[in-house]
């Protein structure tokens, strides 16, 4: 049995699960699956297609960059590899002296430069030197002790210099599941490890032992894929796909009611995919764990092939294309300027705390195919609306000009997360100042194109290292440059991202693990508890009553009464409106609504959309449901 899915790629290894708040065993243990493919998966699935056609067992099929696999640590498979244990972290201590272990005491004690009439004392002298570790430079030359000198592994050695093993045999062994379960440090560890060995040109192998005894098995995880070249992402992406929702919307006859609303097939209905990959490295974003950091692009025709079969076969459409875009918007044809460079480094970010000199940032191929897709006959209107990384966008002012007065539809959604370098750093995001210059072109370009339009910016509360300070002076922030956030984002932990090891461990996996912190960067301050949690987000809507009472407690709790008063340089008020526990707003769909527990409704049909940004229905927990009813705020 094979698997391939995202869930897989992001729970390949032993990781944090935070609606269980526990580490779980790696999914291939608990799936008991021969082989799982993580990532995109596109080679693998056909190279192991045809394997197993020809007849080869699945359980010899160990050598497939992107899959994962159990191997029993008797597997024969598993002898020739050269193994590197990174199963702790460093423990610094006293150096203590070496001890000859067939010299007597009395040899000891004329070391130390006593007589065998001082046995006793020359032992207790040199114990107690041991065990506190006092061996210094001057006393070793004074007792004409000699330090230890450390050989080279014969095996390793070149002429002349020392020879790594090969690194296509190479393993790193983690520290267990059961380790990393029992040991946060060792988890941010691990993490920080299998970060480290994402790049396809000089990842290694990665091996991780769960279970004791008898039932010990091992999760190999091979090196991810090499990247499709823009040959193969065109093969791909021109198959003869359907380009309809899933069978199981489909009625008795096999048809679709295209008049039906099915919230995931209407967001992609009319969107294409022009690359796969982000070089962004945002800690919280598991993207980069399936689809990597190199960015793998289709070519101008496949793109504007797709653009005419949507305008030919896909049911509904008026002309509109609602997205050219991917995992970001603007890294189309981007990447590292030297292939050499590319496969030797091992960053986790081109763009972050900088943009890397050797990053490409030409957005000329992308502008190309803007004005070549709105140019096809049939086609209205080409819409942007996969997340920008404005810092990159800021590199070709063409590209914003070309954007903003062609394909924002009234709104660009931008994501700066948030204002403060603390968790700003924690992110791996570039500081305001790059929205405030992107934001300055944008305004520009607006008005040279007469249109009125907006920016719409993201931001995360409650992320790892995000204090409560962070919160109130992002709040101001918003206050000050009048934004009145209504759909926000509160962080949660995804399997296997950076943030996420945070989340669990108090420790920033983006720099080394120490047993010990030696740094004040090395701890990160974790947002846990609802209080806290419902604080973090209630800074982000300031303007809503319902949270002016929490924030008046919170404001005055950390010295920042000021804020408190009514007039326009003033957080929140001090009056509290009757609100009926509710915030109402112009986007009704978005409101909150107060319950009536008089009235029941039915249970959720399947299929029905009745929530906003997953368009899944909620949880069927045997719960009695209300209706809803808006209570309006008094005039």
């Amino acid at each position: 049995m094979c698997w391939a899915a995202l869930k897989g790629s992001l729970r390949r290894i032993a990781h944090y699960d935070y609606w269980s708040d526990k580490v779980r065993r790696s999914i291939v243990v608990d799936a008991k699956c021969d082989l799982l493919l993580y990532g995109n998966a596109d080679r693998a699935i056909v190279e192991i297609a045809h394997r197993l056609a020809a007849r080869e067992p699945v359980q010899k099929i160990t050598d497939i960059r992107g899959t994962a696999f159990v191997r029993r640590p008797d597997d024969e498979t598993g002898k020739d590899w050269f193994e590197m244990d990174s199963t702790s972290v460093d423990e610094p201590g006293p150096v203590e002296t070496h001890i000859n272990p067939y010299q007597t005491t009395s040899e000891q004690a004329a070391g130390q430069g006593g007589s065998c009439a001082k046995e006793d004392a020359g032992q207790s002298s040199t114990l107690n030197a041991i065990n506190s570790g006092a061996t210094h430079l001057d006393s070793t030359r004074a007792t004409g002790e000699k330090p230890l000198t450390f050989m080279p592994n014969p095996a390793l050695q070149g002429k002349g210099s020392l020879k790594l093993p090969p690194r296509e045999r190479s393993v790193i062994r983690l520290p267990s599941y059961e380790q990393v379960k029992s040991d946060p440090v060792l988890y941010a560890h691990a993490s920080r490890i299998l970060h480290l060995e994402t790049n396809p040109g000089n990842a290694r192998a990665l091996v991780q032992a769960h279970g004791e005894g008898v039932t010990a098995r091992d999760v190999w995880i091979n090196p991810p894929p090499i990247p499709l070249t823009t040959p193969e992402m065109d093969y791909v992406f021109d198959l003869p796909y359907a380009r309809s929702p899933h069978p199981d919307y489909a009625d008795e006859n096999g048809s679709h009611d295209h008049s039906t609303k099915i919230p995931a097939w209407e967001m992609i209905r009319f969107s294409i995919n022009i690359m796969r990959g982000c070089f962004g490295g945002c800690t919280f974003c598991s993207i980069t764990e399936h689809e990597g950091r190199i960015i793998q692009s289709r070519s101008e025709e496949s793109v504007i092939r797709e653009i005419e079969d949507i305008r030919d076969k896909v049911k509904g459409f008026t002309g509109t294309i609602s997205d050219l875009g991917g995992p970001t918007a603007n890294m189309y044809r981007l990447g590292c300027k030297s292939p050499e460079i590319e496969a030797a480094c091992r960053k986790p970010s081109c763009v972050y705390p900088g943009i890397c000199q050797n990053l490409t940032t030409d957005h000329d191929p992308l502008i190309k195919i803007y004005r070549r897709g709105r140019a096809l006959k049939g086609v209205k209107k080409i819409l942007i609306s996969s997340g920008l990384r404005y810092d990159l966008a800021l590199q070709s002012p063409e590209y914003v000009k070309e954007l903003v007065t062609h394909h924002v539809g009234g709104y660009l959604k931008i994501a700066p997360e948030h204002t403060e370098s603390g968790p700003l750093t924690k992110m791996m995001k570039p500081g305001i100042g790059n929205y405030d210059k992107f934001k300055t072109l944008f305004d520009k370009f607006t008005l040279e194109a007469g249109k009125k339009q907006f920016l719409i910016p993201y931001f995360i509360a409650a992320h790892p290292g995000t204090s409560d300070e962070d919160m109130m002076n992002l709040a101001i922030w918003l206050k000050k440059n009048r934004f009145r956030a209504d759909q926000v984002q509160t962080f949660y932990p995804s399997p296997m991202a950076s943030a996420t090891a945070m989340y669990h461990s108090g420790r920033n996996p983006l720099r080394k693990i120490h047993r010990t912190v030696e740094s004040d960067d090395e701890n990160v301050d974790v947002v846990r508890g609802e209080k806290r949690r419902r604080l973090h987000k209630a800074f982000l809507r300031y303007h809503d009553p319902n949270n002016w009472p929490l924030l008046r407690e919170a404001l005055k709790a950390m010295g920042r009464a000021d804020l408190i008063g009514n007039g326009k340089h003033h957080l929140i008020p001090t009056y509290q409106p009757i609100t009926g526990g509710c915030y109402d707003n112009a986007r009704k769909k978005n409101s909150t609504f107060l319950t009536i527990p008089s009235m029941v409704v039915e249970k959720p049909k399947p299929g029905s959309m009745l929530t906003q940004h997953t368009g899944l229905p909620p949880r069927d927990t045997g719960a009695k449901r209300v209706a809803t009813k808006p209570i309006r705020k008094p005039r």
